[in-house]
């Protein structure tokens, strides 16, 4: 009998796991809140098409993407500029939300996944210590095995018993607030610098970025404090005195989002469930891109639940989905937390000093992208870290800062590499308690 695998939530991770579970045989169906076509935010968005060569999927049709610029960091001045170079086999592409959507979708229905929509998911149905199902708006639905796909603020892993281990809230330095609007471009000045992305911008804990294309200019704002419209159109005033190109009239977006950027989850799986994507906290924590990672992790999820086919779903046999992924991608995505963290201690003036003496380098945007592997970024931090304090020792407060960043972040990615390769329910809490506790 084939196995009923339910999935909560249209995310891009949870798609992408659907469709290569259909393909494979088993029946799948996907129950999404929001109603058919209406998918999206009115913005666009960055990943990496190694990641669909991964999964195994076609790049998208040529009239829907195009390549993403270098980008160059700055502190809140923007006196001093560091440019990440990406090779060309690791450029990320630029598709619309709303493109990438219908693009995941199509693929998921031809190969024979259901999806309901207007379907609200309310929660897990819980039998002893497995998931069962989803609670709906529509009725209970039962499963092999639920998918939780629902993002960051997820209602079926916000009410998994503590008993699973899987956090259910996210802290609330561990989200960014982002908002995103596209305006024209009323200038041809500017030619170099066109993917601007600013620490600090105006003071506000935060980052920043002003992207120049053809037709637009393309807006962001994150901060970790909630902001209003209001200040946000003030703001992109600001934004304007350093940016010629970002003109004043509005041609789509304006809209507000929330983004997890913190480490993994440290347990992602229990018997009858497995979280994906901004439900796992997948994104990236420096700059919130986090599409990549969801499909590698759907992809990497798929082939467990596939090798399994024959057993039930449980924690034994899904650990290697997390494992696979940790090594894949998730172990990088660790000591970028570190970082962020540690951003978020520092003042305007640090952060402008810290690119003022150039301390970043090539490598650690590497690392930044997630390039690098998790050895290579143990080994650039150990080798690089003595370099950093030399370029700042008449800061003692900064000595001091970099020395904790870059040990917690050795720490962190050691951690990573330690985790359990096989289900063992009090090693895996204690491993994910120390793995947790590195990042305080």
């Amino acid at each position: 009998m084939n196995k009923n695998i339910v999935v909560a939530g249209l995310g891009h991770g949870g798609i992408v796991a659907a469709a290569l579970l259909a393909e494979k045989g088993f029946n799948v169906t996907v129950y999404e809140k929001m109603s058919e076509g209406t998918l999206g935010h009115d913005w666009t968005d960055m990943f990496e098409p190694k990641a669909l060569d991964f999964a195994g999927l076609p790049m998208p049709s040529a009239d829907k993407f195009r390549y993403k610029e270098n980008m160059t960091f700055s502190g809140p001045s923007s006196q001093k500029v560091l440019t990440q170079y990406i090779t060309e086999k690791d450029m990320q592409i630029i598709m619309e939300r709303k493109d990438l959507y219908t693009y995941l979708i199509d693929i998921a229905l031809e190969k024979g996944v259901k999806i309901v929509y207007d379907c609200e998911v309310l929660g897990p149905i819980i039998n002893g210590d497995r998931v069962v199902g989803i609670k709906t708006a529509k009725g209970d639905i039962t499963g092999d095995l639920v998918i939780d796909s629902c993002g960051m603020n997820s209602p079926v892993r916000r009410n998994l018993p503590k008993s699973f281990n899987i956090q259910n809230e996210i802290e609330s330095d561990g989200k960014i607030i982002i908002y995103r609007a596209f305006y024209n471009k009323c200038s041809d000045d500017e030619i170099s610098g066109k993917f601007k992305i600013i620490l600090y911008a105006g003071g506000h804990p935060g980052i920043s970025w002003v992207a120049s294309h053809e037709a637009y200019t393309d807006v962001l704002i994150g901060r970790f404090k909630p902001f209003d419209e209001k200040e946000a159109v003030e703001f992109t005033e600001f934004l304007r005195r350093t940016n010629p190109r970002l003109g004043k009239e509005k041609l789509r977006g304006g809209s507000f989002a929330e983004i997890p950027v913190r480490h993994n989850l440290s347990v992602m799986v229990a018997d009858g469930y497995a979280a994906i994507g901004d439900c796992a906290f997948m994104p990236m924590p420096l700059i919130g891109n986090g599409i990549a990672n969801a499909i590698m992790a759907g992809k990497i999820l798929a082939d467990t639940v596939s090798e399994n086919k024959k057993e039930s779903y449980t924690a034994k046999n899904l650990w290697s989905y997390q494992v696979g992924y940790y090594k894949k991608v998730g172990a990088l995505i660790a000591p970028l937390q570190c970082v962020k963290s540690a951003l978020l201690e520092l003042s305007v003036k640090d952060v402008d000093y810290l690119f003022a003496t150039e301390i970043a380098t090539s490598d650690d945007m590497r690392i930044i992208a997630g390039l690098s592997t998790p050895q290579e970024a143990i080994a650039t931090i150990k080798r690089e870290i003595p370099q950093k304090i030399k370029s700042i020792n008449n800061n003692k407060h900064l000595v001091a800062v970099v020395m904790d960043v870059g040990a917690k972040m050795c720490k962190v990615l050691t951690l990573s590499l330690r985790m359990p390769e096989r289900w063992d329910k009090e090693k895996v809490a204690k491993w994910a308690k120390s793995y947790d506790k590195a990042f305080k």
